[in-house]
């Protein structure tokens, strides 16, 4: 890759749509997947790409594609992971990844974890007077 989204700050623009620097795969797992899935190295930027959250536009720029190519690229890129979307992708690809990693005993670079609303605490109930087991 030519480093020009690599080397961008997050912080250049104040808007708040900026884009978060997190790496959810790191080059193992990327190795899996590519295997997996049978990507070529190409196919295997653009998804890697897509993950991180860059759009189409900067991906072609970044890799240095014409538009036309880059949707060829994502098209197969879908077609082997069976999904139809970008969100999709990016789940199937972490879940993936995170499968992998189980099995093989690596550490994720995020931990996936399973969200759950806090549980409210109560109190042992009180004992009345005169009931008694």
């Amino acid at each position: 890759m030519n480093g020009s989204l690599n080397g961008k700050d997050a912080n250049d623009d104040n808007s708040l749509f900026n884009r978060p620097i997190v790496d959810l795969l790191d080059e193992k797992q990327l190795s899996y997947l590519q295997k997996r899935y049978h990507m070529s190295p190409r196919e295997l930027q653009v998804a890697k790409l897509v993950c991180q959250g860059f759009n189409e536009e900067e991906i072609a720029k970044d890799l240095n594609l014409k538009h036309g190519t880059l949707k060829t690229h994502l098209r197969n890129v879908y077609r082997r992971v069976r999904v139809r979307n970008k969100i999709t992708l990016l789940l199937r690809l972490v879940e993936d990844a995170a499968a992998f990693s189980a099995k093989s005993k690596i550490t994720p670079p995020i931990p996936i974890v399973d969200i759950e609303k806090p549980r409210k605490k109560t109190s042992a109930p009180a004992k009345v007077p005169g009931k008694e087991k």
